[in-house]
């Protein structure tokens, strides 16, 4: 059999992942549940946040971070629940496993989908989360753009691994937050670090948090690389 022939039948891990990217993105696009569920939920939970504290500009830059990392936790939980969720409906999940694919490319695409989903709902919360905290961020939009990243990336990634292995069980709706706190701990504590580093003065971008947050990305994607095929023929 030719070359060109094999890489019809066994498409690259590239390729399949950027296939399976490129279909999440278009089934979100046609409704827009998940955008506009987690939009709605990120801008009332800064709204309330900044209702029932009233915080003063010190206080802005001592628990804003905290609260905006716990709102990105929770907008993320709803966005990452369904993703293995309406798999199931018409056995898609079946249909995917039986492709000439590496299965690792199916977890990979359906996270950088809720990546790209979840950086949305990022950057539309963070603009009212600086006007109701009364904090300066567009001076270090770019650094704390970074740091967010960094952590949403190994947010999504576990998120999707654990959302795949409650797909089929009555409780996901509580399995799923359970399973994802714990491991997503250590990176909000350092992500937290590194947001309230940014938001002092001067704002600071800290160079040990930020690789701490690499070297959780680069863990987490090759656990999910080990792991993921197993995970979907349980």
């Amino acid at each position: 059999m030719s070359a060109p022939a094999q890489s019809l039948q066994h498409p690259s891990l590239i390729a399949a992942t950027a296939f399976i990217f490129a279909r999440e993105l278009r089934a979100e696009l046609r409704t827009r549940e998940l955008l506009n569920t987690t939009a709605v939920f990120v801008l009332m939970a800064v709204v309330m946040f900044s209702f029932s504290l009233n915080p003063t500009a010190e206080e802005s830059r001592r628990f804003g971070p905290g609260l905006l990392w716990l709102a990105f936790l929770f907008a993320g939980s709803l966005m990452l629940q369904p993703a293995f969720v309406r798999e199931m409906a018409n056995e898609t999940l079946d249909a995917l496993r039986l492709a000439p694919v590496n299965p690792a490319a199916i977890l990979f695409g359906k996270a950088a989908a809720n990546f790209v989903f979840l950086t949305a709902a990022e950057w539309l919360m963070l603009p009212v989360f600086a006007a109701l905290f009364n904090v300066p961020l567009l001076s270090v939009w770019g650094r704390l753009t970074l740091v967010l990243a960094l952590g949403t990336l190994g947010f999504c990634v576990t998120g999707a691994m654990f959302s795949a292995m409650t797909a089929q069980a009555r409780m996901r709706e509580l399995l799923l937050p359970l399973l994802l706190l714990p491991v997503q701990t250590p990176v909000l504590v350092v992500g937290v670090g590194a947001t309230a580093a940014l938001m002092t003065e001067p704002p600071e971008l800290l160079v040990t948090p930020v690789k701490i947050l690499v070297g959780f990305d680069v863990i987490f994607l090759a656990t999910a690389w080990l792991l993921f095929e197993y995970l979907v023929e349980e």
